[in-house]
């Protein structure tokens, strides 16, 4: 997991029901209220979007990827897309300023793009990146009181599962050792 998604997991559990209702498209859970610190998580989140978006874009573009995977990693890039303008409207909605993507220049050293050799490398980049995002959604459940949002981080997280869990399979590994692997 790289520092920017071990930064967003660290702050998650400070995740207010507000942003992530707004991060899950549920504005009407979240109308009239905001803060400071949660567009500073949304932020983040939108941050960690742009990633995602770019690393399938470094994967479809490597030429690395065989049809059937390309269309999967596409229609997993668009879900990431579909996150990030929900974001971005939600920032804006609360007087923010959503943070702009980098150059895919910048995605593709921080990334370590030049490493990606094979489909099972770009696999594997998408797989952590995943991975990441699922145990960030995760990490806000916790903090909810109203079940509501509760459930709308933990499809936020279901969804990121579902990636991951795709991913894994097309790379032949395992399911994951434990009744938990996820969240920890």
């Amino acid at each position: 997991m790289n520092g920017s998604r071990r930064g967003f997991v660290g702050s998650a559990a400070k995740l207010s029901a507000v942003a992530v209702a707004l991060l899950a498209g549920r504005e009407a859970l979240a109308q009239g209220e905001g803060s400071p610190q949660d567009l500073n998580i949304l932020n983040v989140a939108l941050g960690l979007e742009w990633e995602g978006i770019n690393a399938y874009t470094l994967g479809a573009q490597s030429g690395l990827l065989q049809k059937p995977v390309l269309d999967v990693a596409v229609r997993f890039q668009n879900d990431h897309k579909e996150h990030a303008d929900t974001l971005a409207g939600a920032i804006r909605k609360m007087g923010g300023k959503p943070v702009q993507p980098r150059t895919l220049a910048e995605y593709a050293k921080a990334l370590k793009a030049e490493t990606l050799k094979n489909q099972n490398d770009v696999l594997d980049l998408a797989a952590r990146l995943e991975l990441g995002a699922t145990n960030a959604y995760l990490g806000v459940i916790p903090s909810f009181r109203d079940r509501n949002l509760a459930q709308v981080a933990a499809r936020l997280a279901a969804d990121e599962v579902m990636h991951w869990t795709i991913l894994n399979n097309a790379l032949g590994r395992a399911l994951p050792a434990g009744g938990m692997p996820f969240g920890a």
